[in-house]
């Protein structure tokens, strides 16, 4: 089904954007889809490679009518990563999207992997993500408006053999959506998870050649626009790749209540998973509210 047109158009008109790792990749695109719909763009990334792919994604925005401003820095440097969002702040008066995209994989088994790479991941994806969330919170939440993305994966979700810190750092995101958006729900500051599969330079030799084309990066601007948007999510996983959108939710059992032991926990396994009736919990408190319940009485 074809979208209705009679849909009114997704504006970002005079919103600030800041993308990270957005000089090449699925973060370019990100940046190029935001500033297309009207959103000043800031380009963040570390400015390392020789190329200078962060300016030139700069170039492009602005040559082709929008605004875009370079913000070198790491996001593993609290410091640069709040030097940066001053110079937003004081260039633009207000930072309204922040997608957190900065990332890397170093895949290895975890019997071989070394634990200073592991660090090096959870620095980047996960502690990165919180240096950029935390220098922009206070001015979202001060102005009233944000929408905040954070770019996992279903690795992290679902597992994925060889990727064990890549895997950590992305769950740990979605811990993180599920606090944030709740504190800043009631000052209109959303956050969401997005989890992206697109073909970029680094991996497209993991797609089959006839594969290409059906995960091309640019068909994931539906997914990245619609969560920074007015009408926006919160607290929601979205997944995207080929065109095709899903939506992963963590669930809770209905349980059931044990008071014979270990021994009648393991006999009694297959009930305690059994979906029926499971719930999308709002908050922590689901669990206690779930357990009480069970103790107190039959499921009816």
């Amino acid at each position: 089904m074809s979208a209705d047109p009679t849909l009114n158009a997704i504006r970002l008109d005079g919103q600030v954007a800041m993308i990270t790792g957005a000089g090449r990749g699925l973060g370019r695109e990100y940046a190029i889809a935001l500033s297309q719909r009207g959103a000043k763009v800031v380009v963040n990334g570390r400015g390392s490679s020789g190329d200078n792919a962060e300016q030139r994604v700069v170039d492009e925005i602005n040559s082709a009518g929008g605004q875009a401003m370079l913000g070198l820095a790491s996001v593993t440097d609290r410091a640069g990563v709040n030097a940066l969002v001053r110079d937003v702040l004081d260039q633009w008066g207000r930072i309204d999207i922040l997608i957190n995209n900065a990332g890397f994989v170093r895949d290895r088994a975890f019997a071989k992997c070394d634990l200073d790479d592991f660090q090096a991941v959870l620095d980047v994806h996960l502690m990165g993500s919180v240096n950029c969330t935390k220098a922009v919170w206070n001015s979202m939440l001060e102005q009233g408006h944000g929408r905040i993305v954070l770019i996992i994966s279903s690795s992290g979700l679902a597992g994925n053999f060889g990727q064990a810190a890549y895997a950590t750092a992305k769950m740990g995101l979605v811990g993180l959506m599920n606090t944030l958006g709740l504190e800043g729900d009631k000052k209109n500051v959303r956050v969401n998870c997005f989890s992206p599969i697109g073909m970029t330079r680094l991996n497209e030799s993991f797609f089959k050649p006839d594969e290409r084309l059906a995960f091309d990066a640019s068909k994931l601007a539906p997914g990245i626009v619609y969560l920074v948007s007015q009408n926006a999510p919160n607290r929601a996983v979205l997944l995207g790749g080929a065109g095709s959108f899903e939506r992963a939710y963590l669930t809770f059992t209905r349980g059931r209540h044990i008071s014979g032991g270990p021994e009648e926990l393991a006999q009694r396994f297959t009930e305690v998973s059994d979906r029926t009736g499971e719930i999308v919990p709002d908050d922590a408190s689901a669990q206690a509210t779930l357990e009480l319940s069970n103790a107190r009485g039959p499921l009816l």
